[in-house]
């Protein structure tokens, strides 16, 4: 893979990312009939695993493949931050922050798990095939 493709693909999985973990977070407080869903948790495990694994098959590069993990997490985190304007996106009270809680900590598992199988994972030949 060329340096070029490289980087596209590189931009390509930290734009994916960014916007998977935004989509998820405004997800956070859904609700059907009154109940709420925790539809960005499952959304956030699938998400991050898929992203990482894809990047590594996509790109053979194990740096590029952690760049969506550590992308959802800037993201994921900032938005437990308060604005300037005081306003919080994801809170931390009642069934709402247990779904927080969820989404947080399993996403940064599923991440972990799939970083750790990237990591782990031989070294694809890098010269020509046969």
């Amino acid at each position: 893979m060329s340096r070029a493709s490289l980087v596209l693909a590189a931009l390509a999985a930290v734009l994916v990312a960014g916007w998977l973990a935004l989509v998820e977070v405004f997800w956070l407080p859904l609700r059907v009939a009154g109940v709420l869903v925790p539809l960005s948790v499952l959304v956030a495990v699938v998400g991050n695993y898929l992203l990482v694994v894809g990047a590594l098959r996509l790109t053979g590069s194990r740096v590029v493949a952690v760049l969506p993990a550590v992308v959802w997490l800037v993201v994921a985190v900032s938005a437990t931050t308060r604005r300037p304007e005081g306003d919080l996106v994801a809170v931390g009270s009642g069934g709402l922050g247990a779904v927080t809680l969820a989404f947080l900590g399993l996403g940064v598992v599923a991440a972990a798990f799939a970083v750790g199988q990237v990591l782990a994972a031989p070294r694809r030949p890098v010269g020509p095939r046969a």
